[in-house]
């Protein structure tokens, strides 16, 4: 499914810096179902706008899968990798 795109969303060239920081799927579960790349627009659009993860647009994914991520990525260092990689964007 298309969506409209949001001014908080990554462009391709963003994309490219940030997929290797992301962590791969887990092993030994069943496979990832959602695409990261729109995990991380609707992240960006939270952060953005500073709503409530319960009113996020219903175009992103489900708010508990985006907010799950967001989390798992906070605590597992992630964010803070991704804040400190430098980019010529």
């Amino acid at each position: 499914m298309t969506r409209l795109s949001y001014d908080t969303d990554l462009t391709d060239d963003q994309w490219k810096i940030l997929e290797p920081l992301i962590p791969r799927a887990k092993t030994g579960g069943r496979n990832r179902s959602l695409d990261i790349g729109e995990v991380l627009n609707g992240i960006f659009y939270f952060v953005t706008n500073g709503r409530k993860w319960r009113a996020m647009p219903h175009d992103f994914s489900k708010w508990q899968s985006v907010y799950t991520y967001f989390r798992g990525w906070e605590s597992d260092g992630t964010w803070r990798k991704i804040n400190h990689t430098k980019s010529d964007l």
